[in-house]
């Protein structure tokens, strides 16, 4: 399979602001990125998606007619588009405006104003993501191991599923809380549990506790996904569950390979 190099990636670029656009063109042009087009509304950047395709989109946040949200949600919903990596550029910090972008499958997301470091580190997650190559595990054939996700997201496990899928993991079942999950632990045998933190009826916490505690399922390797900071209070002592590792939303390539050849190459 051909693995794009960044100047053959073609971005579209969704900003309001002529200023700002042409700022960011001349940005990704030194990044060696030539392949833009550029539109200011969310109605034109779902029209040019849909028309020509994309590798990546990099969208502002707020626009007249919408938020990057929007977009995000058309292509992760749209089979045909679905695998279109998408880059948030936003100087929004309000935890609960970014934690939508990033349950909903964002690749990266770059602050504003930022560096040419800060636009280098996205572009290398998105296309970490574009390019994902099969894990080669020495232990088990990547294409049988067996995952149970658990996020009460939609676009979220679709987005770690895609993760996933590129990684070689084929074999994945999916609950949408802890409460499923404890059904499809007792019926099904897995490898590997990837769960959510912040859900209904049973969070990642309590299912880790469970399946750490029950003789039948303590050995499974547990990789918590979470958007909550690693030193706050909730994810302090989170290992003390039985968690083998934490991994941050956006859920990266990069991080996810390591973690897994870890967990599974033992």
């Amino acid at each position: 399979m051909h693995r794009l190099a960044l100047s053959e990636v073609s971005i579209i670029l969704v900003e309001p602001s002529d200023t700002q656009r042409k700022i960011i063109i001349k940005q990704l042009a030194a990044a060696d990125i030539h392949h833009v087009e550029a539109v200011g509304s969310v109605a034109q950047a779902i029209e040019a998606i849909t028309k020509h395709g994309a590798d990546l989109v990099v969208s502002a946040m707020y626009f007249e007619d919408g938020t990057g949200l929007d977009i995000i949600k058309q292509i992760k919903n749209d089979e045909l588009l679905a695998s279109i990596a998408f880059m948030l550029v936003s100087s929004e910090n309000r935890v609960e405006k970014l934690e939508e972008f990033k349950q909903s499958g964002v690749a990266a997301i770059l602050p504003k104003p930022f560096t040419p470091e800060n636009l280098s580190t996205a572009l290398k997650a998105s296309l970490d993501l574009i390019n994902s190559d099969e894990l080669d595990l020495e232990l088990f054939d990547v294409h049988e191991v067996r995952v149970l996700l658990v996020d009460d997201s939609k676009l979220a496990r679709n987005h770690i599923r895609r993760v996933l899928n590129g990684l070689g993991l084929q074999k994945i079942l999916e609950a949408e809380n802890g409460a499923q999950a404890l059904t499809l632990l007792k019926e099904n045998t897995f490898d590997l549990v990837v769960t959510d933190y912040n859900m209904p009826e049973m969070d990642g916490r309590e299912l880790s506790e469970f399946i750490r505690f029950n003789p039948e399922t303590a050995h499974i390797p547990i990789i918590m996904v979470t958007s909550e900071s690693s030193s706050s209070l909730h994810m302090a002592n989170i290992h003390q569950t039985g968690v083998n590792a934490l991994c941050d939303k956006p859920f990266e390539v990069n991080e996810v390979r390591k973690m897994l050849a870890s967990l599974l190459g033992k």
